[in-house]
């Protein structure tokens, strides 16, 4: 009888591994073969502290993502990693491309990547969006260096810069992987989308307005664009759309694969972000996170709020009261002082159009620091 059992698990293991190659293979199969870029085409250069190359890989969703992968040079063994992406509308070229390397120069791999349809990743029509379909981005990210041979699979963490750091807080409350997160100078793209800055569209009429507009471009001419930067600039632009302006359009952070930096999204590609909410559950989050925002962006209130309701499970412009977070002590708010929203993409200039002196706010070694010590 014991004969028998172990034949029948011998026969088992056999085709549970076939089954595995064969997964495997279909996956393979299944992964779209991008065009990627293969020249230096970043808005910062490359540091001679990093090795760098490009890599692809898929989400549940299908989609293959490109990204770009930082390694510290003559690093040893298993290595703690991170993943970056963001601002929302941009490429790894731009702000999440200099995080990562930031990062990988400070003993860490680190991936930055585009969103599906978004840059050199798949996914058609282009400049789409989705709560859930960005959250699985993230995850994928995780799924990628958890299987790399110089990655500790147990030391990951993420970072999102502007809308991506809400997306980086919904991934981390979803996806216990997730050991460490930094949410830079984020926006809440479920917020923003369904409330109108600073909440003034907080109303029914507003919303239904805008789900008639919508819903009606559905029909009308679906592949209508809307959004990205405000160019031509005018004149009594307020101070962010200036900053915006200086950071999209300019020889600073301007990118042709970037949306932001021309003609934005399909009208109708980020709809379900104004049905949804998308960080319900980040009082839960029991790992690290680290909220960074600057004294002066006018998305401060994003980021403030956020960590107020993931810590006390309330906040001012959320309409659902939760339990106190169970891990309060791992979660921090830093407050970057004279700061604006742009100047945590790059760091920041003393004059915009990217000239004169650089600001250097971006506290890196503070990051690199939040990091080991969460992974510890």
């Amino acid at each position: 009888m014991k004969k028998l059992t172990m034949i029948a698990m011998l026969v088992a293991s056999v085709l549970t591994a076939c089954n595995h190659k064969d997964n495997q293979a279909k996956t393979e199969e299944n992964m779209q073969q991008l065009v990627l870029t293969q020249e230096w085409d970043k808005v910062f250069p490359l540091s001679d502290k990093v090795n760098h190359r490009k890599v692809t890989f898929e989400t549940q969703y299908g989609q293959t993502l490109a990204a770009d992968l930082y390694e510290p040079k003559d690093a040893q063994g298993k290595l703690a990693a991170i993943a970056v992406s963001g601002p929302f509308g941009a490429v790894k070229e731009q702000s999440s491309g200099l995080y990562a390397m930031r990062m990988a120069e400070r003993g860490f791999v680190a991936l930055a990547f585009d969103p599906s349809y978004t840059g050199e990743s798949s996914g058609e029509p282009r400049r789409t969006a989705s709560p859930d379909i960005n959250t699985e981005d993230f995850m994928a990210a995780v799924d990628f260096l958890s299987k790399q041979e110089n990655v500790d699979a147990d030391k990951i963490g993420i970072i999102g810069i502007c809308g991506w750091g809400g997306i980086a807080l919904n991934a981390a409350a979803a996806d216990t992987r997730i050991k460490a997160t930094v949410a830079s100078t984020m926006y809440d793209m479920t917020r923003v989308s369904g409330n109108g800055y600073f909440d003034s569209e907080d109303k029914e009429e507003s919303r239904h307005a805008a789900r008639a507009f919508v819903s009606i471009q559905r029909l009308t001419d679906p592949t209508a664009m809307a959004g990205g930067v405000v160019n031509p600039l005018p004149d009594d632009a307020p101070q962010f759309v200036k900053d915006y302006y200086d950071y999209y359009i300019t020889p600073r952070g301007y990118h042709k694969r970037s949306g932001n930096s021309n003609d934005g999204w399909r009208t109708i590609g980020t709809q379900a972000y104004a049905n949804a909410r998308f960080l319900y559950y980040i009082n839960e989050i029991r790992s690290a996170v680290l909220v960074m925002h600057g004294e002066k962006a006018h998305s401060r209130y994003f980021g403030e709020a956020a960590y107020h309701y993931m810590v006390d499970g309330k906040a001012e412009g959320y309409n659902v009261v939760g339990k106190p977070n169970p891990n309060p002590e791992n979660k921090e708010l830093l407050i970057i002082p004279g700061a604006s929203h742009c100047d945590l993409y790059d760091g920041g200039y003393t004059e915009l159009v990217g000239k004169c002196e650089p600001k250097n706010l971006i506290p890196w070694d503070k990051l690199a620091d939040f990091f080991n010590k969460s992974f510890s």
